[in-house]
């Protein structure tokens, strides 16, 4: 489930990039993202999204678990690990309940380079589509292979 968005949320974006170019897959991210991610809880009853420590929706704030791991993927990223096989699962306390929680590391791809690559990548109607829809935006400057973020789920036990 947390591995069935990125790969929709992809095709999407490829074909929306064919049509209007990056500027237009700006809005495929901000909308079709986030309605692939209720559409994945709807049928599964898991809670998923998508988290960044370097967020461009303000959305995308971790909260301290999956910040935590998000750290420890930058960390174990940098000691050699391949960032498409960076996972953390557990059952964690929270509020006086139990509740399973899984994260995956989101390894940036070439095609996402378009809108978060370093600002030299980045065509001007990207980079002014960006500042007009986000103008807080922390998620630029990335290289391939970077974790841009994870997917998250979280289910009551």
């Amino acid at each position: 489930m947390a591995g069935s968005v990125p790969p929709k949320l992809l095709a999407v974006l490829t074909e929306e990039i064919g049509k209007n170019g990056p500027e237009g897959a700006i809005l495929v991210c901000r909308d079709k993202a986030p309605q692939l991610a209720k559409a994945a809880s709807d049928e599964t009853g898991w809670s998923v999204r998508r988290v960044s420590l370097r967020n461009r929706n303000p959305r995308a704030v971790p909260d301290a678990w999956e910040r935590a791991a998000l750290e420890d993927f930058d960390r174990r990223a940098a000691s050699g690990e391949s960032a498409t096989t960076l996972e953390k699962a557990e059952i964690v306390a929270e509020g006086g309940k139990q509740s399973y929680r899984y994260m995956r590391a989101l390894p940036t791809q070439p095609l996402c380079l378009n809108c978060h690559g370093s600002p030299e990548q980045l065509t001007p109607a990207v980079i002014e589509k960006l500042k007009a829809l986000y103008p807080d935006d922390k998620a630029v400057g990335y290289r391939p292979g970077d974790i841009r973020g994870a997917m998250t789920i979280r289910k009551p036990v």
